[in-house]
């Protein structure tokens, strides 16, 4: 078997488990860490299907389900009390679910074998400049440089600093709405089985995610978020918490504002912003964008490091049967109908839930709601929360 040099940039989901399919196959990798202490971002993420599909393939469904908490719904309601949306995982297959998890602990679950497997990871190297895309050589801020690598991998999320030297006619603008989040302790388990979302017009969306493990090994954790404008998050957080609780959350959730009558500040909150990428082809010779660098979107369909996970995964099995630079070029036009197809519905959806105006919670009440009902289009839905909904040939991770 040819081993490669490969070098991945960034310490998210999609670059470690690159890292680890990629060192499990034989690959040298190095791995390059902008702290000096790789560290997660954000709270919940819900894994769906595909996601532990993949990580199945490296071995590690189990420690991923021991951590999270099985989500088998997806529940909105307006603020009306009108159902919104009703997603079932058994409509797409019985027995069916997702698994929420806190991020802390898919990066856990994902960093811990990195060692073990081969992988060298050097943190406290930001990465500013690539040399030589056919060879390429990488420098970081403090002058070190690192390669050259056979393949260079960037996986530095949908705010790269890479992106623009490989492609840059790239664009990632930051998405109008970001969120808020936290995570609150569900000791009775009222928030348990379900995605749940309530949303006011489309300009507040609330939602409930539960995780199973806190960061700190607590139990019974669920994830909170609240949709913001990104340019009043910081006023927002700047702002009287139990004025917020009492006043804008409690009418609309009243169970989830008594799950914060313990809460008297914005402590443990922390900010989310998001991006549209938009790249063309992610190969550059023999470099090549992955996961929220490659594809970025807005959170309405939850599939960022779902869709970064079967990139890594996909990525290691088609450098397993062909080792060279030139192997990028099928896997990301392979990747691309998959991607691009969730990239498109959730450009589509997310006005529908995070907008001003009066039109588009207008559509969603009595257009897009009632559609989704109908049978077919149920079916779609549920396939296209399930991260299987894709044009061409399914990719073999996919499949459950």
């Amino acid at each position: 078997m040819t081993t490669l040099k490969i070098g991945i940039v960034g310490c998210g989901v999609g670059g470690m488990a690159a890292a680890l399919a990629l060192a499990r196959h034989g690959h040298a990798v190095t791995l390059l860490e902008a702290f000096e202490q790789a560290r997660p971002v954000g709270s919940g993420l819900l894994l769906q299907p595909t996601g532990l599909a993949a990580l199945r393939a490296l071995q590690l469904e189990d420690a991923a389900r021991a951590t999270g908490a099985p989500v088998r719904e997806l529940i909105g309601h307006d603020s009306k009390g009108r159902r919104v949306m009703a997603l079932d995982y058994g409509d797409w297959r019985p027995g069916a679910h997702g698994v929420g998890i806190h991020r802390a602990a898919l990066f856990d679950v994902l960093h811990a074998p990195l060692a073990p497997a081969g992988v060298e990871i050097v943190t406290g190297a930001r990465i500013t400049r690539l040399v030589d895309p056919a060879r390429p050589v990488l420098h970081d801020e403090a002058g070190r440089s690192f390669g050259p690598f056979d393949i260079v991998l960037v996986a530095d999320g949908s705010a790269s600093t890479l992106r623009g030297a490989l492609k840059p006619r790239a664009r990632a603008p930051v998405y109008p709405w970001g969120a808020v989040w936290t995570n609150i302790a569900d000791p009775n388990e009222r928030f348990a089985g379900a995605l749940r979302q309530v949303y006011h017009r489309a300009e507040v969306m609330c939602g409930a995610l539960p995780v199973g493990k806190g960061p700190g090994g607590e139990q019974n954790c669920t994830a909170v978020f609240w949709s913001v404008p990104v340019a009043g998050i910081d006023a927002f957080l700047a702002g009287d918490f139990s004025a917020w609780r009492d006043r804008r959350l409690a009418p609309l959730w009243p169970e989830l504002a008594q799950a914060f009558s313990n809460h008297d500040d914005w402590s443990g909150f922390s900010r989310a912003i998001y991006r549209d990428v938009s790249v063309g082809r992610w190969d550059v010779g023999a470099c090549a964008l992955i996961g929220d660098a490659a594809h970025g979107t807005s959170p309405q369909l939850g599939q960022g490091g779902n869709l970064a996970l079967v990139d890594a995964v996909e990525l290691a099995d088609r450098l397993a049967a062909s080792p060279s630079p030139t192997a990028l070029k099928g896997w990301q036009a392979d990747r691309r109908r998959h991607t691009g197809l969730y990239q498109l519905a959730s450009k589509a959806l997310t006005p529908l839930f995070q907008s001003r105006g009066w039109f588009w919670p207008w559509l969603r009440t009595f257009a897009f709601t009632p559609t989704s009902r109908l049978p077919g289009f149920r079916q779609a839905g549920v396939r296209l929360l399930t991260g299987t909904l894709r044009l061409g040939r399914f990719p073999r991770v996919s499949k459950p």
